[in-house]
């Protein structure tokens, strides 16, 4: 059957069949799940029921290519106080249905079928997809561990040819934590569009600041995403943004033609937004102390346990260690599996050299406590 996806395989494979069977009979405990809804994080409902009243009695549908103008108005102040600032206007901003959503728009705006983009080799399964829509190349860069995964200058100088269109970057980066803290200067050499994905800027860690990417490289055609599923905790909500710095306001034309076409983004969510950065910052940082919390615990336990090395990350919340002694990492994670923990093997994300795992700092932090008790248990027996 033709079309796209064809030739994926979608069949479960060997550890979702031994979740299943885990979960029939012993149960475990998920230390890979980012699904804040699942860990009791859920965004107070007061602030979105008393938000949404105004909404119905002066419900219209007036559409609008950028999205509603308050949305934009609260994500432009919201950029104007991070540090450094990024100044917007209103017309820099794009209201999408997600984040998903605002990288396909992106990807048909800057690319042509046969047209390439260059992505980190290690990163959240996600692009490879939305570049099959397309019928896009997308291209590895590599990203240097032992500098804190600092990306590869010579890796992405190399990747890049006649039909290269655009360079994606995440900061903080998933799943390793990586924050950009400098412009990089094989970016300004090379001079492509840069679309930095930065859901995870409110998690800090290591790193105090997220620098907007926009901000660090003004003289480059910057594309900054970011959205209210990881921001806000509210997934189920789905509304996410573009950000065009001056330099990609030559592609406003046409990116507004694109969001007009689907329009993806519902008038509920946006007219929610202003009330979400006004009345949930609270809730934000909460959740912020909470992964900081269970990153504390994790680097206070495996100082006790030498078969995992991992340098604290910048921010996100998600961990990447290395585990010594084992070659194969489906074994690793299948052999924690049958002792009670679920977490994720690192060629989920990629390829990196040596066996990685990895972790979700998102967990409510008692069953965090109780996984890492097993995962070390689990790793001492093996």
């Amino acid at each position: 059957m033709p079309g796209v996806y064809d030739d994926l395989d979608l069949s479960p494979n060997e550890l979702e069949l031994a979740r299943l069977q885990q979960q029939a009979t012993g149960g475990y405990v998920d230390l890979s799940s980012s699904n804040p809804t699942e860990h009791g994080l859920i965004f107070p409902p007061q602030v979105l029921q008393q938000a949404a009243e105004g909404f119905w009695a002066s419900r219209r549908y007036a559409p609008d290519p950028h999205g509603s103008a308050t949305a934009r108005a609260a994500v432009v102040a919201y950029y104007a106080g991070r540090t450094p600032a990024l100044h917007l206007t209103l017309d820099d901003l794009f209201i999408t249905a997600s984040t998903s959503e605002a990288y396909a728009l992106l990807f048909a705006l800057l690319a042509d079928p046969g047209d390439n983009l260059l992505a980190p080799g290690l990163c959240y399964p996600l692009f490879e997809y939305l570049a099959a829509l397309r019928d896009l190349e997308l291209r590895p860069y590599q990203l240097c561990e032992e500098e804190g995964w600092r990306i590869d200058e010579a890796s992405l100088r190399a990747a890049v040819d006649q039909r290269t269109r655009a360079i994606l970057l995440i900061s903080p980066h998933n799943p390793t934590g990586s924050v950009i803290q400098q412009p990089v200067a094989v970016l300004r050499e090379l001079g492509l569009p840069l679309i930095c994905d930065e859901v995870f800027a409110a998690f800090t860690y290591a790193q105090p600041q997220v620098p907007p990417l926009a901000a660090l490289h003004p003289e480059l055609p910057v594309f900054t995403l970011n959205g209210i599923s990881k921001f806000f905790a509210l997934p189920d909500l789905k509304l996410g943004w573009i950000a065009l710095n001056p330099p990609a306001r030559h592609f406003l034309p046409r990116l507004e033609l694109l969001n007009d076409t689907f329009l993806g983004a519902n008038s509920l969510t946006q007219y929610l937004v202003p009330a979400l950065f006004a009345q949930g910052m609270d809730f934000v940082n909460a959740m912020v102390a909470r992964v900081r919390t269970n990153l504390d615990l994790f680097f206070a336990t495996i100082c006790q346990a030498p078969q995992i090395t991992l340098r604290p990350p910048d921010g996100g919340y998600y961990l990447f260690p290395v585990v010594h002694g084992w070659e194969d990492e489906d074994a690793l994670v299948l052999h924690l599996l049958a002792q009670g923990v679920l977490v994720h093997p690192g060629y989920f994300y990629g390829e990196a050299a040596g066996t990685h795992l990895l972790i979700s700092a998102l967990t409510e932090p008692t069953q965090f406590a109780h996984g890492l008790t097993r995962l070390m248990q689990a790793l001492t027996r093996s």
